[in-house]
C-alpha cells in the first residue's frame, strides 16, 4: 500500500534540518566583523590624519633647515 504524504510532512522536514546552519551562522560572524572593522577604520580616520599631519610638518621643518 503506498504511503500518504500530508502537505505539512515537507515543511516538518525542512524545519528540523539543520544542514545550513553553521554556514549561516558563519556568514554572520563574517559580516559583523567586516562591519566592526569598518566602524573602527572610519573612527580612526581622523587620528591617523593628525599622526600623518604631525609627521609631514616634523619633515619639512627638517627639511628647511
Amino acid at each position: 500500500m503506498p504511503r500518504i504524504v500530508t502537505m505539512f510532512e515537507p515543511a516538518g522536514r525542512f524545519m528540523s534540518d539543520e544542514t545550513g546552519q553553521d554556514l549561516v551562522e558563519y556568514s554572520l560572524l563574517l559580516a559583523f566583523i567586516a562591519l566592526a572593522g569598518a566602524a573602527a577604520f572610519i573612527g580612526m580616520s581622523s587620528n591617523v590624519n593628525s599622526i600623518w599631519s604631525a609627521a609631514n610638518n616634523r619633515l619639512a621643518a627638517a627639511n628647511g633647515s
